[in-house]
């Protein structure tokens, strides 16, 4: 029975293989998938696109990791929050990843340098809960609990501006491809335009009768989301808004009956008409056509 199980225990090791940094496959039945560790060791706060084949992930085990869609196998894990990672995002070049978390702090980190942080982004008296990147990385915009804005010098680490407004609880940040705006939703329910040159809001959209959870613009640039908490079928919607001419509300996309968490514009293909996701607290994620706000 000792040299049996000796046996075993040599052959599960040698079937074992490295794929990543802090990843290892595990042994499963022939043709099987590999089953990877997984890349955080709590809950999963916040996700998103690196490259078509990476993502980087933020978790309430205090760490950032960057992960492959394919093999799910983790390849990096950064270290160096204090608190809970509460948003990730990246810059367009892919090179530097960025994260926001509790500890009321954002940081900038190299996606082929150290674990730790290269840049540390302090100044905010609450949780960090906006966190969005220039196209050309040189300045990033955070948002908190705190009711304020901020402008960094992603290379020095400087804030170059801060402006605070009354009630404006924020609850997510996205840059506008090749223009110097920034999008904020907020828990006063509305949705603001931020002019990032002076750290000034060049427009508000009408307020909701909910909370704005979360938003996201357009490749074009033409089109900014946002989506609602709600609860028992009311709110609970996804708002398309218009960035350019009327900058009014353009269409919504209603059939959740909980919160709607998240809301994202999907890559469009040559054969495929312009859709949105959307994800809620009532379990689903649903897919809708853009323009007639059908569902898929």
């Amino acid at each position: 029975a000792r040299v049996m199980g000796e046996l075993q225990s040599k052959i599960s090791f040698h079937n074992s293989k490295y794929r990543a940094e802090g990843s290892v496959a595990q042994p499963g039945p022939a043709g099987a998938p590999p089953q990877h560790s997984p890349a955080h060791t709590d809950a999963v706060t916040s996700v998103a696109a690196l490259t078509p084949d990476l993502c980087v992930s933020g978790g309430r085990d205090k760490s950032v990791a960057v992960s492959s869609w394919r093999s799910g196998a983790a390849l990096r894990r950064f270290i160096g929050h204090e608190r809970e990672v509460t948003k990730v995002t990246s810059a367009l070049d892919s090179s530097r990843v960025f994260s926001a978390s509790r500890d009321k702090t954002a940081m900038m980190w190299e996606l082929h340098g150290t674990s730790g942080p290269s840049q540390h982004f302090p100044g905010h008296d609450l949780v960090v809960t906006g966190l969005a990147v220039s196209p050309d990385a040189s300045q990033l915009c955070t948002g908190s609990r705190d009711n304020t804005v901020c402008k960094w010098d992603t290379e020095t680490g400087e804030c170059l501006g801060r402006a605070a407004i009354s009630r404006n609880l924020v609850t997510h940040l996205c840059w506008v491809p090749g223009e110097p705006y920034v999008i904020q939703t907020s828990e006063d329910k509305t949705t603001r335009v931020w002019d990032s040159r002076e750290l000034q809001v060049a427009h508000t959209f009408p307020a909701k009768q909910h909370m704005q959870t979360c938003c996201d613009v357009s490749q074009d640039g033409r089109y900014c989301l946002s989506s609602s908490s709600g609860c028992a079928g009311h709110g609970a919607e996804a708002t398309l808004w218009d960035l350019r001419q009327t900058r009014g509300r353009v269409c919504e996309y209603k059939g959740h009956f909980q919160t709607t968490t998240s809301c994202v514009f999907l890559p469009r293909g040559p054969a495929l008409a312009p859709s949105i996701a959307t994800s809620s607290s009532d379990s689903t994620v649903k897919v809708w056509d853009q323009d007639t706000a059908g569902r898929g």
